[in-house]
């Protein structure tokens, strides 16, 4: 196994991202959040493969990596990678194994250019083993069940940021919004608010692409949003 990439310092839309994300997370009771950040950052991490490998033979090596390091939390002590050792620290005491986080890399294989259309099927395997897995290992630190449909409809609305053609981004984008309206009609419990307000920022990306991260509109209505649950 290869020696993991160095970590590189974000660009500026990567951290208005993270400074949303971040507002998010102090929704979340105090005693999950640690873990909810770490787990953003593994997400971060794992998005920074794909944005920065043309071949996709030397990203499927460094996603292989990542699965394998992974799964080596659980028996292993964490190696001298700060979100894996972060994950070590805050995430697996709140009974989330290494193994529970590995499926995530199978997300962004699926979106490896191979030639193949980015077709339903591999949008669907994208966002249950990214947005799902995620956003169902933050559920088991907040004591909640029941998140990964949240996370499957977040992911779907965050890769139609990312897709050029306008076709796909236009799909992608609907079905999304589909989802994310019929899960956030209702009222988000109060422990869950750090993961519905990720998903709210997601469809406000879709309702008012003209907002970018950091818009204070954005920042108001995930305001609203910690407050009321809706």
């Amino acid at each position: 196994m290869t020696d993991a990439p160095p970590s590189a310092a974000p660009p500026p839309a990567i951290e208005a991202v993270m400074r949303e994300q971040a507002l998010a997370v102090g929704y979340a009771p105090a005693s999950a959040r640690e873990g909810f950040a770490a787990l953003l950052d593994l997400d971060h991490q794992l998005a920074s493969i794909l944005q920065s490998t043309t071949e996709p033979m030397i990203g499927q090596m460094r996603l292989t990596w990542w699965y394998e390091a992974l799964e080596k939390l659980d028996h292993a002590p964490a190696p001298a990678h700060p979100v894996l050792q972060r994950l070590a620290d805050s995430v697996l005491p709140g009974g989330v194994r290494g193994a529970d986080l590995a499926p995530m890399i199978e997300g962004w294989e699926a979106l490896l250019d191979d030639g193949e259309a980015l077709d339903d099927e591999r949008i669907a395997r994208h966002a249950e083993a990214r947005g799902g897995v995620l956003f169902a290992s933050v559920g088991r630190l907040l004591g909640q069940s029941g998140t990964a449909p949240l996370g499957e409809g977040w992911a779907k609305a965050d890769l139609a940021q990312h897709v050029s053609d306008e076709a796909t981004r236009t799909r992608i984008g609907a079905a999304a919004l589909l989802d994310l309206d019929a899960i956030l009609a209702s009222k988000s419990p109060k422990p869950v608010r750090g993961l519905s307000g990720l998903a709210i920022l997601a469809r406000e990306s879709l309702r008012h692409p003209d907002r970018l991260p950091g818009h204070p509109m954005r920042a108001a209505r995930l305001a609203w949003h910690g407050l009321t649950g809706r």
